[in-house]
């Protein structure tokens, strides 16, 4: 079996960093209760007291420790992967930036429909219906 787990001793910076998270506690949730698990095995708490404390398991309390040591502070913030994948390839993202960014056609009126038509059947003496 593994001893106990030990938080390094953060610097001063990051003393006053999680100090003031845990007292202010005006972050989110998720930060403030993972800012509570670092300090008290720094002062001589074992895992299982801090566990009770944020309600936490004991692997997650473990966790939040191995990761602080690594990584300092920034172990706080959750790392979210996985999710919806993209229904968007990067070709149909170039085409939208293409025709966002595209100054749209001269705006067509009824006069230009009719003409349009009889251009397109090349009757031009001849009426053509354009209606629905």
């Amino acid at each position: 079996m593994a001893g106990p787990v030990r938080v390094r001793r953060p610097s001063e910076r990051e003393g006053r960093k999680l100090q003031r998270i845990v007292r202010r506690g005006s972050t989110t949730t998720m930060r403030n209760r993972r800012a509570m698990m670092l300090p008290a095995p720094a002062g001589g708490n074992t895992v299982p007291v801090r566990t009770r404390l944020v309600q936490a398991e004991g692997d997650s309390v473990h966790d939040v420790i191995h990761r602080f040591n690594e990584i300092g502070p920034a172990c706080l913030d959750p790392r979210w992967a996985g999710g919806r994948p993209r229904l968007l390839t990067d070709d149909d993202e170039d085409f939208v930036v293409r025709t966002a960014t595209t100054r749209p056609a001269k705006a067509k009126t009824c006069g230009d429909e009719r003409r349009h038509a009889q251009e397109q059947h090349g009757h031009e003496g001849e009426p053509v219906d354009t209606d629905r």
